[in-house]
C-alpha cells in the first residue's frame, strides 16, 4: 500500500493517539518560539525594557541574552539526554524545562519599562526551557513512530507548530493592535497600563505551552531502559553519560561524511537561527511599527507551512543538495537585502522570503543527515544533530553583540550574518552523499550478519 493510498490521518501520521499527542507539544511549545523569541518580546525588549538606555544598548543586551542561554543549553543538553537515556526520566526532565520556561513566560508580566536586566534573566530562562525541553521532546520519536512513520510524524508536528505558533501570535497581534476589542485599555505609552496588552500575550504563552502539553504527559509512554553489558551493575549515570558521549563522537569520526554534514549544519544553521532571533529587534531599530513586524513574522508562520511541503517535491526532482544550496542562496539574498531595508513594505518582503525557505531548508537538511548515518545508531546520531539545529543562532547573535558593541548599529550585523551560509554552503558541497550511504549501508550490512 502506497503512502497517497492510506487513510488521511496516517498519511499526515497522526493516526495514534500517541502520535497525535505527541505532535501537540510541537503545538504547544512554538508559542514560545513565535511570541517570546522572534516577535512581540524582542520589540518589547528593545521599546521597553530598554527605553531610556543609550542606542544600541538593548540590542546588545538582547543578542548576550541569545547567546547566553543558547551557551548554557548546549553545554547541558548532551549530558542530561544521555542520563535521560540511562535512567528513563525523559517525560520527567522535559516536564522539568516546561516549568522552567512556563514559569518565566508568566514573570515577564512584571517588566517594566527600563527593567532590562530583568528581561533578559528571564528571557534566558525561556530559552533554558523551551530549547531544553525540545531536547527530550525529540528523543521521544522514535518511541512513538515505527521507522516507516518517522518521516509523516515529524513533517506533520513541525506544521503544527507552524500553525499553533501562528494561531496564538495572531490572537496576540490582534489584542496587542486593537485593545479596545478586547476590554483592555487603549493607552498607547509605556506605562503599566499602555504595555498591558503585550504582557498579557506573555501570559498566554505560559497558558497556551502548559495547556496543550498536558496530552504529551497523558498519552506518550516513558520509554523503556536498555542497557549495554557494561552499563549494567548500577553505574553512576553521569560516568554512564560521559562515556555514551564519547562513543558517539568516536563514531563521527568514523562516519566523516555525517560529521561533515553535521558540521555544515552547524554552521548554515546558525545563520538561519540569527536571521529568525534578530529579525524584530532589527526592525525596531529601523522605527518600523510594531504591528507591522509582528504581522510580517506571522506571514512567515504561514507562509512556511506549504513552502516546507514545497521544498519537498523540488528535492524529489532536483536532488536533496541543490535544493538546500538553493535554500542557502536565498538566505545569502536576504543577508544583502536586509542590509539594505528601510520601508516596512521592504519588511514585508524581507518576511515572505524568509517564510519560503525557513522549513524547507531544515527539513531537507535532517533527512540528509538521516541518510548517510547508520539506523541502527539513528539515536546517537540524531542526539548531537537535535542540539545543533535547536541551538541555532549562538554564534550569530555573539556577532550580533560585537558588531554592535563597535559600531552602535545592527545593520553591519545582518549583512555579517552571510558569512555563515557561504561557509555552510561550502562544507556542504564537500559532503559526499554516495560514500556517506554506502559507508551506512556496510555497516548496517555487518550489523545484520553478527
Amino acid at each position: 500500500m502506497t503512502v497517497a493510498s492510506l487513510p488521511i490521518l496516517e498519511r499526515l501520521g497522526l493516526h495514534r493517539r500517541e502520535l497525535r499527542a505527541w505532535a501537540a507539544y510541537d503545538w504547544a511549545a512554538s508559542a514560545a518560539q513565535t511570541t517570546i523569541a522572534v516577535a512581540v518580546f524582542p520589540i518589547f525588549f528593545t521599546s521597553v525594557a530598554g527605553a531610556g538606555r543609550p542606542e544600541g544598548e538593548a540590542a546588545s543586551y538582547w543578542s548576550l541574552a541569545n547567546a547566553t542561554g543558547l551557551a548554557i543549553i548546549t553545554v547541558l543538553a548532551p549530558i542530561l539526554g544521555t542520563i535521560s537515556d540511562y535512567t528513563a526520566i525523559k517525560k520527567r526532565m522535559l516536564g522539568f524545562f516546561l516549568g522552567v520556561g512556563v514559569t518565566a513566560c508568566a514573570l515577564m508580566y512584571l517588566i517594566q519599562r527600563g527593567d532590562l536586566l530583568l528581561a533578559a534573566v528571564l528571557f534566558i530562562f525561556v530559552n533554558l526551557g523551551m530549547q531544553g525541553s525540545y531536547v527530550f521532546y525529540e528523543s521521544l520519536l522514535p518511541h512513538v513512530a515505527k521507522k516507516d512513520e518517522m518521516d509523516r510524524v515529524s513533517t506533520a508536528a513541525y506544521a503544527i507548530g507552524y500553525t499553533g505558533g501562528g494561531l496564538l501570535l495572531a490572537l496576540n497581534l490582534a489584542w496587542i493592535s486593537k485593545p479596545g476589542m478586547f476590554g483592555l485599555p487603549e493607552v498607547r505609552d509605556l506605562s503599566m497600563q499602555g504595555t498591558l496588552p503585550a504582557r498579557l500575550a506573555f501570559v498566554s504563552v505560559a497558558v497556551w505551552w502548559l495547556l496543550f502539553s498536558f496530552p504529551l504527559f497523558r498519552y506518550v509512554k516513558e520509554p523503556p531502559v536498555k542497557l549495554e553489558q557494561d552499563e549494567r551493575g548500577g553505574k553512576n549515570p553521569v560516568v554512564v553519560s560521559f562515556a555514551r558521549l564519547a562513543e558517539t563522537l568516536r563514531a563521527l569520526r568514523v562516519y566523516k561524511q555525517a560529521f561533515l554534514m553535521l558540521v555544515a549544519y552547524l554552521i548554515y544553521s546558525d545563520g538561519i537561527g540569527t536571521i529568525t532571533r534578530m529579525a524584530a529587534a532589527y526592525g525596531t531599530e529601523l522605527r518600523i511599527p510594531q504591528s507591522t513586524l509582528i504581522t510580517a513574522i506571522l506571514l512567515v508562520q504561514f507562509v512556511g507551512v506549504p513552502f516546507t511541503f514545497a521544498f519537498g517535491a523540488l528535492a524529489s526532482r532536483i536532488g536533496v543538495k541543490p535544493a538546500i544550496f538553493l535554500g542557502l542562496l536565498v538566505y545569502a539574498f536576504i543577508s544583502v537585502f536586509g542590509y539594505f531595508i528601510h520601508t516596512a513594505t521592504h519588511f514585508y518582503i524581507l518576511a515572505l522570503l524568509v517564510g519560503t525557505v525557513q522549513g524547507g531548508t531544515q527539513a531537507l537538511s535532517r533527512s540528509l543527515f538521516a541518510s548517510i548515518i547508520p539506523a541502527y545508531k539513528s539515536g546517537e546520531f540524531f542526539g548531537f544533530f537535535s542540539v545543533f539545529s535547536r541551538f541555532s543562532g549562538m554564534l550569530g547573535s555573539l556577532l550580533f553583540y560585537v558588531i554592535i558593541a563597535r559600531t552602535g548599529t545592527m545593520r553591519p550585523a545582518i549583512l555579517a550574518v552571510i558569512g555563515f551560509f557561504v561557509v555552510g554552503a561550502t562544507l556542504l558541497y564537500f559532503v559526499n552523499v554516495e560514500e556517506g550511504q554506502r559507508t551506512a549501508r556496510d555497516a548496517e550490512g555487518r550489523v545484520a550478519l553478527t
